[in-house]
């Protein structure tokens, strides 16, 4: 069952986001948030309750999903919607749930559940449903889709995170919330992405498109800033998230909004390409058979071509859906990719 974190623990939680920091000025990068007037990384605190849940690899995957920080919300954590049939799976097998992913480490897993229920507990709201009720009565698999949100200063912009999972389950759990752990600790307002799963590329995105229109709808609610957003995505979220980026948030059906001021792609075969795109960071890594680098060199070359700034890197070594890289030589590009975000025009 979880445990009660002590306060030397909470402490080096805390310490997180400066040794980020660090890792930034060692890069020659800015700690710097891009809104005007926020306060550098080093300021940054998150609210930390008198105690907080803390979540071991040993816990099953119902004392997670239904403990009390995660009430209302907690299905939503897991790879696919439905009855939780494998209750008694522990935290340190959830690999076995997500077989389009590698470098799955379930105590980075823990980390960020961490983070999520001391969020809660802190009083802060976590997760956001998009949809209204009429529209969930009229297509009931929108009620399995929503919103977390790991909160950075507020009025910062934000990062929509959509994970990976070859549109049958979502990673979020892997590329998801440690994704938005580290964006947050950067300053940055981070939203992941709970979509409709098993209906394919359009229909997920369409869920991006108005998880989209609900953000910029409720900024001021929400305490996020809606200029220079930057859309993520990982494999088959990365789709989305280019797709965003190429045609808009109408086009799926969402509000006619302003495009992202970046898109990062992670490990995707994707594409689909418009005459005008937003600047774009992308990654894959040297072993990926499933997205090959030569794939996405293809389209960063057509990137490049009209013009569009791109950062591009091979990752020796790692294999498809590697999520934060922790332990390979891809650690530490989830806060590069915010670094090139900064500077996006």
């Amino acid at each position: 069952m979880p445990k009660t974190k002590s306060s030397a623990t909470r402490s080096g939680k805390r310490s997180r986001g400066q040794a980020l920091a660090g890792w930034l000025v060692t890069m020659g990068l800015s700690t710097a948030p891009l809104a005007a007037g926020l306060e550098p990384l080093a300021a940054i605190t998150q609210a930390q309750p008198g105690d907080a849940v803390h979540f071991g690899v040993d816990d099953a995957l119902a004392d997670i999903v239904r403990n009390p920080a995660f009430a209302g919300l907690g299905q939503h954590l897991l790879p696919r919607p439905g009855p939780l049939f494998d209750a008694d799976l522990k935290l340190r097998a959830i690999a076995s749930l997500l077989p389009y992913h590698s470098n799955v480490h379930p105590e980075e897993i823990a980390g960020s559940l961490d983070r999520l229920a001391a969020d809660a507990l802190a009083g802060q709201q976590v997760f956001y449903p998009i949809y209204g009720e009429n529209e969930i009565a009229r297509d009931p698999a929108k009620a399995d889709t929503g919103l977390f949100l790991l909160r950075g200063h507020p009025g910062a912009p934000f990062a929509l995170i959509a994970p990976g999972g070859g549109f049958s389950y979502v990673g979020t759990l892997h590329e998801g919330l440690p994704y938005a752990q580290t964006i947050s600790d950067l300053g940055y307002n981070a939203f992941v992405l709970r979509y409709r799963v098993g209906q394919g590329q359009r229909v997920a995105t369409e869920d991006m498109a108005a998880a989209l229109s609900f953000i910029f709808a409720h900024a001021d609610a929400l305490d996020v800033g809606t200029d220079k957003y930057s859309v993520w995505g990982s494999s088959a979220g990365a789709r989305m998230a280019a797709l965003i980026g190429s045609h808009g948030v109408a086009a799926f059906g969402g509000d006619d909004l302003p495009g992202p001021a970046a898109v990062v792609m992670a490990y995707t075969s994707h594409a689909d390409i418009a005459p005008v795109e937003p600047p774009t960071y992308v990654i894959v890594g040297q072993h990926d058979g499933i997205a090959p680098p030569s794939a996405m060199e293809a389209r960063v070359k057509a990137l490049r071509a009209r013009g569009t700034s791109v950062q591009y890197r091979v990752v020796p070594g790692v294999a498809h859906g590697f999520g934060t890289g922790q332990g390979t030589p891809a650690e530490g590009w989830i806060a590069e990719a915010v670094a090139f975000w900064q500077v996006a025009p």
